[in-house]
């Protein structure tokens, strides 16, 4: 079959053998293995302290621009590698009045959110993650924020958050 995909051209059938060779070859897949440190996930990464975060952006606008005042969701992953648990205590950008955290139903959480030792934490839609409330300007895909993320024990990094660019938008970004 891998020869009839080959003589076919099918350019489908080439990543779908090339996909499962790297994930063979690689341990990706499963968790064995996992080392967070060494993926490069798309979406903006950082380290702080113990703290490993992955995967960081802002959601994809739907139907046009974010505008100003509308809430807007940001997701990412953080995996912590310390000795111990440690807590995503809040987030900041001077592009929107607050940012908050907020579980799977949108309603808010205080008092931050637990990171175990090495436990990945998704924080997506449909599960605890974070939202731009007010929104000071456009965003369009592709735009950068200015963003901070303040730990309990690990403290605080700053990184430039980006929009998920939608498929829909061909337009170019204030970015370039």
């Amino acid at each position: 079959m891998t020869v009839a995909l080959f003589r076919r051209g099918s350019t489908r059938g080439c990543a779908v053998l090339l996909t499962s060779a790297v994930l063979a070859l690689t341990g990706c897949g499963s968790d064995e293995g996992f080392d967070p440190q060494q993926w490069d996930a798309p979406g903006q990464n950082a380290k702080v302290g113990s703290v490993l975060v992955r995967y960081a952006h802002i959601a994809e606008p739907r139907g046009g621009p974010w505008r100003p005042g509308d809430d807007v969701p940001v997701y990412m992953w953080l995996y912590n590698k310390g000795p111990e648990t440690d807590r995503l205590m809040s987030a900041s950008t001077p592009a929107a009045r607050s940012v908050q955290m907020v579980d799977g139903q949108g309603e808010p959480l205080s008092g931050g959110f637990s990171l175990p030792v090495d436990d990945l934490q998704e924080l997506e839609s449909g599960k605890t993650h974070l939202v731009l409330r007010d929104l000071r300007q456009v965003v369009r895909g592709g735009d950068f924020l200015e963003f901070t993320v303040r730990f309990e024990k690990s403290g605080s990094v700053s990184f430039k958050l980006p929009s998920q660019i939608p498929a829909y938008d061909s337009s170019p970004s204030a970015a370039g």
